[in-house]
């Protein structure tokens, strides 16, 4: 190719270049400055912007607050015990189980009395006997104290009579004390219910061998029962016998009246046992927790406020918006919080807030500091 042709080439090359780079700068100009015409009305303060409506509470401070406690205790039965036989034998019969319901004097289970039933029949002979032979004295007696006075008697022949009469008396009242020993055993080979209950457990069963005072079953009386909770003995000067309280058992509010305080304190638990006597009707178990109600006053200086008024901060901080006037306008300010109780929906709180701050008490998750605030009415 000539030189000359190779110039041209050259130079109109260079020319077209220099077009296209112009255009692309006039271009990237031109949509830098619409971008920032945007920016700039899209960050321009709109006048007459619109408040966002928001639900108040006020913060009201106070000394004190009051909060309810719960002391826990268990239900005992006015009466339990390990019934056993008074005497040693082989149980014959017992047909109670646990669970199963006895009233007084119930019989709960037998010895085998065949042993006692024989010394008894012998002891009544012995009896008879005695009492035949008592008889035959005094009438012998009687005879020769008329015929000692016409001198047919010797006198030591009527002493003799008459002593052997005194003898067989003894022997009489011994016997019958016998008699009387072994039917006493045969009461007491009969397991008896001292009062209304339920059989609790059973450590023995037909048949067994056992001796006296080991125990067959457990009985729980159903009626009379009473309520023993732990209480502090802070409080103990609040309660006063006689007095009826709130008891908590089975979600149940049930008022029982205070029958006394044990005068000891439990070596572990440090609490002192109040004993309350629940109603006839309670439907409880022996050994079932039930709990006392009281109110007492917590001398802290705070504020109650809404659950909804709250958010969780950083670090398990929890913070509130609080409505700040500026002019005319209501803009929303964060404060620190303390919750110092929990009681239903509501919150004991202290912080930085000031005594009767307006504090938004709900939506406070579409809020934040800063924000244009009205205040909504309300319903």
């Amino acid at each position: 190719m000539p030189e000359n042709d190779t110039k041209f080439v050259l130079t109109s090359t260079g020319k077209y270049a220099g077009a296209i780079g112009v255009c692309v700068a006039v271009a990237l100009i031109l949509t830098l400055s619409g971008l920032l015409h945007v920016r700039v009305a899209l960050t321009a303060d709109t006048p007459g912007k619109v408040p966002l409506p928001v639900a108040v509470t006020t913060f009201t401070v106070q000394e004190s607050y009051q909060r309810q406690v719960s002391y826990l205790g268990l239900v005992r039965a006015g009466r339990k015990a390990n019934l056993a036989f008074e005497i040693p034998g082989r149980i014959a019969a017992m047909n109670v189980r646990q669970g199963s319901p006895v009233k007084a004097g119930d019989i709960i289970a037998r010895l085998d009395d065949a042993s006692l039933q024989a010394s008894r029949r012998a002891t009544a002979a012995d009896l008879v006997q005695a009492q035949a032979e008592l008889e035959l004295a005094g009438l012998k007696a009687k005879r020769q104290r008329d015929l000692e006075a016409t001198g047919a008697v010797s006198k030591e022949a009527f002493d003799e009579t008459r002593l052997r009469a005194r003898a067989l008396e003894a022997q009489v009242e011994s016997v019958s004390a016998r008699l009387a020993s072994i039917d006493i055993d045969l009461q007491k080979s009969q397991l008896v219910a001292q009062y209304d209950g339920i059989i609790a457990d059973r450590y023995v069963y037909q048949g067994a061998v056992i001796g006296a005072g080991i125990p067959v079953v457990r009985l729980v009386e159903i009626s009379a029962q009473e309520a023993h909770i732990g209480v502090a003995t802070a409080r103990l000067g609040e309660l006063e016998q006689g007095s009826r309280y709130s008891l908590l058992l089975r979600d149940e509010q049930i008022s029982a009246p205070l029958l006394s305080v044990r005068p000891d304190v439990d070596p572990v638990t440090r609490v002192a046992t109040a004993v309350f006597a629940l109603p006839e009707d309670t439907k409880a178990l022996d050994g079932e927790p039930v709990y006392l109600k009281m109110q007492e006053t917590e001398h802290l200086k705070g504020g109650w406020l809404p659950l909804s008024a709250l958010l969780e901060g950083q670090r398990g901080v929890w913070t509130v918006l609080r409505l700040e006037a500026t002019g005319t306008e209501l803009r929303s300010v964060r404060e620190v919080v303390e919750v110092i109780d929990l009681q239903g929906e509501r919150a004991y709180v202290r912080g930085t807030l000031p005594p009767g701050s307006r504090v938004i008490s709900s939506g406070v998750h579409r809020v934040v500091p800063g924000t244009l605030v009205t205040i909504a009415e309300q319903s």
